[in-house]
């Protein structure tokens, strides 16, 4: 337990470093740096992982699968809670999204809490990022007009899709960037997880865990404990060799996606359920993603 805490515990103080300088600056600064994550540091970092070592078609094969299955299972799961959510169907499809979207900034400190599975965790990020937006902009566009071509569109130009897919690319065919590409990309990748981090700390809400309902804490427990518990078992009976069975039950057990709510408040939907879902999965994977890890070990 103390090498997995030795990577997970510093991440929080991190996340408690953003909470600390939350009111040196403004709510706009800190949605910058969101951005800047989302446009710039993420893809970069993803696509440095993706493209750093040759991916096999096996091992894109079964983490593709992996991730897939897990989060149709978490889409499905959260449905269950259908009538302990909100009444109007945009405000639950907001919330809704939680139970399959995941935080990238952890993803990959988890990943490096069992040794040198970040390009792994690279490709799962590369095949979730489109099918769990795609499940989320359905979800919320559902009555708004937005048909599939829009939905192809918008899956189309999002940066860690781009990123993802450029990275396997580059990984699968072997070839390597100029060393001061490589060199420009590698140091944008490295600012990428404390940003987020910090971003996480300072826009969370911290009283959330108090708020803890039979709705909110039925997603929560969806994503923390259900779908690792069921990913678990499910590698365990396909006998998958360890490095990808421990990049799929990580990646299952992570808190869900830190800005939840924005993408919830671009189509009108109420912004604080997600918000305060988004606080209560990251707070409480402090507990349950070390335990999922050390049932790795």
């Amino acid at each position: 337990m103390i090498p997995i805490l030795s990577v997970l515990v510093p991440t929080m103080g991190v996340i408690l470093v953003g909470r600390l300088f939350r009111d040196r600056l403004s709510v706009d600064a800190w949605r910058g740096i969101d951005r800047l994550n989302f446009e710039l540091l993420f893809p970069c970092l993803i696509f440095a992982a993706a493209a750093s070592r040759p991916i096999s078609l096996d091992d894109a094969a079964v983490i593709g699968a992996g991730v897939w299955l897990i989060l149709t299972l978490g889409l499905s799961l959260g449905w269950l809670l259908r009538p302990f959510g909100p009444e109007k169907f945009l405000d639950f499809a907001g919330a809704w999204q939680t139970a399959w979207r995941f935080n990238t900034a952890i993803a990959f400190v988890a990943a490096s809490a069992v040794g040198d599975a970040a390009t792994l965790m690279s490709v799962a990020v590369g095949f979730a990022v489109p099918l769990a937006n795609v499940f989320a902009i359905a979800a919320l566009s559902r009555g708004s007009g937005l048909g599939p071509l829009g939905i192809i569109g918008r899956i189309g130009r999002n940066p860690f899709f781009i990123a993802s897919v450029a990275g396997m690319c580059v990984g699968a065919t072997g070839l390597s960037l100029p060393d001061v590409v490589q060199r420009g990309i590698d140091y944008l990748a490295g600012a990428a997880i404390p940003i987020a981090l910090m971003a996480v700390g300072a826009t969370m809400d911290w009283g959330a865990l108090l708020r803890l309902n039979r709705f909110t804490g039925g997603i929560t427990a969806i994503k923390l404990v259900a779908l690792p518990a069921l990913t678990l078992l499910g590698v365990t009976l396909a006998g998958l060799p360890p490095a990808q069975a421990h990049v799929l039950v990580i990646f299952s057990a992570l808190p869900t996606a830190s800005a939840a709510h924005v993408l919830a408040s671009v189509y009108g939907a109420e912004r604080r359920l997600p918000a305060t879902l988004i606080a209560q999965s990251t707070l409480l994977s402090a507990v349950t993603l070390p335990l999922w890890i050390y049932f790795l070990s």
